[in-house]
């Protein structure tokens, strides 16, 4: 079985949250989002992929029970503290306000994006070298 790149996997959930986000119906009068179903699903399936890409970058290995973010957190701290800051910026926007609350504006939402994006990236240059054969 051939293992998937940890930053793909990652990238991956976030095209999948973008083509979710489209279903949430954008009010550009208000500039809101209506259906708050699509924008929770958007914002857990972009917080499901900042924790690919966090896992392969900390070496964060999967507990009993649900992962805490102060694992995350105190990881992060250990290693990058740029990485800790967007950790905890897009918990806050990703995972409670978007997934938790479907908080409807559109520059949250957005906002989510730019985050998921930024810890992806940064756990990119985490990630040691793959090994020439």
């Amino acid at each position: 079985m051939e293992r998937k790149d940890p930053i793909e996997e990652a990238r991956r959930y976030v095209a999948n949250a973008k083509e979710v986000i489209k279903k949430a119906n954008y009010d550009p009068e208000l500039n809101i989002y209506t259906d708050r179903k699509y924008i929770k699903m958007a914002g857990n399936t972009l917080w499901n992929g900042c924790l690919v890409a966090l896992d392969a970058a900390l070496g964060i290995s999967k507990g009993k029970g649900r992962p805490d973010i102060s694992k995350y957190r105190d990881a992060a701290a250990k290693r990058d503290r740029k990485l800790m800051a967007a950790i905890v910026a897009g918990y806050n926007t990703m995972h409670l306000s978007m997934g938790y609350d479907g908080t409807k504006g559109k520059k949250i939402c957005d906002a989510g994006f730019e985050y998921a994006d930024a810890i992806i990236d940064r756990c990119a240059k985490l990630l040691p070298e793959p090994a020439c054969a």
